[in-house]
């Protein structure tokens, strides 16, 4: 089984939000339909700009906890070092 851990954003260098999941495509469509009535939903953060691949599930939730402490200048270093534009991600892992 596949674990996933992902930033999502809300425009380049905007609001960060950081998840995790074991059906990427799934949960960023539903962040995208505003699925839950959440913080994600509230302020339009649905564009997928980061994610990690993990086999295990205690690895997944241990990296997801770590990410959010991070300073933010960090999180945005992982992101622009991965995508530098900022492209929303969804339409690449959808294909």
């Amino acid at each position: 089984m596949q674990y996933y851990v992902y930033i999502l954003a809300s425009q380049p260098n905007g609001t960060l939000y950081i998840g995790r999941t074991d059906d990427l495509v799934k949960r960023v469509w539903q962040h995208k339909q505003k699925f839950v009535k959440s913080f994600t939903s509230k302020y339009a953060i649905d564009k997928l700009v980061y994610f990690e691949v993990h086999q295990d599930a205690g690895a997944i939730v241990q990296r997801e906890r770590r990410l959010k402490t991070w300073e933010r200048a960090w999180k945005v270093a992982l992101i622009e070092k991965e995508n530098p534009n900022w492209v929303d991600l969804y339409e690449e892992i959808t294909k």
